[in-house]
């Protein structure tokens, strides 16, 4: 993996980039939970176009966990893999009012114990919503990392292990965004748009890897 000193070097240039929020709208935290499940395999403006008229009618926990999986599914069809995101929604916001008396809990261990919550969605939601620090590693984040050198693991809960280690704790959340937007407008999957990258200095996979 890259020194510290490069390291600091890609955050910097990073930082000057990008924003450092989620792209996601939401008002509580229960809100972008719901909306992070939305948000697999399937884009933050959809999921935007989507989550704006279902808060509108159904904007609580107690509102969604009055719902059934079916009675939700209209609202989220477009989405994609809505059946199993509307039982999994539906049954969170059950498990919330039940457990945790209608309050979306902050740490890692209880938000993976709700239906279809894993490591990623339960990151996000405490950096966004919780405001503290954590990284999300999600195939944006796990791609740009690893070819910058600053991972070198093939599981995303590797790549977050390698990035705690080497991110001073206070940027974890502003770099999880920053490395998210470079991967989606620039260090794209399939073809890279690496002369306008800036980055190419510090890639370990630039020269003849695409």
């Amino acid at each position: 993996m890259k020194s510290n000193v490069n390291i600091q070097k890609i955050l910097k240039q990073l930082e000057q980039r990008y924003t450092a929020a989620t792209a996601l709208e939401y008002e509580t935290p229960f809100q972008l939970l719901v909306a992070t499940i939305l948000s697999a395999q399937c884009t933050d403006k959809r999921v935007n176009q989507v989550t704006k008229e279902l808060f509108n009618k159904f904007p609580t926990v107690n509102d969604i966990a009055g719902l059934s999986a079916e009675e939700l599914e209209p609202w989220v069809q477009s989405c994609g893999l809505y059946r199993n995101k509307s039982k999994n929604i539906v049954a969170t916001a059950g498990k919330i009012l039940k457990e945790h008396h209608g309050q979306v809990p902050d740490n890692l261990e209880e938000l993976m114990a709700l239906p279809g919550v894993g490591r990623k969605t339960a990151n996000v939601v405490i950096s966004n919503a919780f405001g503290r620090p954590a990284i999300a590693v999600d195939t944006h984040v796990f791609r740009v990392a690893n070819r910058l050198g600053m991972s070198n693991s093939t599981t995303p809960l590797g790549t977050e292990q390698d990035l705690r280690q080497v991110i001073p704790e206070s940027q974890w959340s502003q770099a999880h965004h920053w490395l998210i937007y470079h991967g989606r407008q620039v260090c794209k999957a399939r073809k890279p748009l690496c002369d306008i990258c800036g980055l190419s200095d510090y890639c370990a996979t630039f020269k003849g890897s695409y």
